[in-house]
């Protein structure tokens, strides 16, 4: 485990763990396919974050692109939401 694991924020090193993926690995865009850059949460933690918000249900893997349609467009992220799902 790279020395890194411990800085980066809780519900990355969830998605981390259950996909079994370290840090060099390349994660695909849950909708686009593309490196992911962001963990975004499906449903959002709200300002101060929020504790109940990191489970694997919640938590998808993003590119820039899609976590900022994500962020903008409910339908956007219904369709964010459905496909993690199928993932799981």
């Amino acid at each position: 485990m790279s020395v890194w694991y411990r800085f980066l924020k809780k519900h990355t090193k969830i998605y981390l763990k259950y996909f079994d993926y370290g840090l060099d690995d390349f994660i695909a865009c849950t909708t686009c396919g593309s490196r992911a850059v962001d963990i975004h949460h499906i449903d959002a933690r709200g300002m101060g974050g929020s504790k109940t918000k990191d489970f694997i249900e919640n938590l998808a893997a993003l590119c820039r692109t899609c976590h900022n349609k994500a962020e903008s467009s409910k339908e956007f992220n219904e369709i964010v939401k459905q496909k993690h799902l199928k993932l799981l």
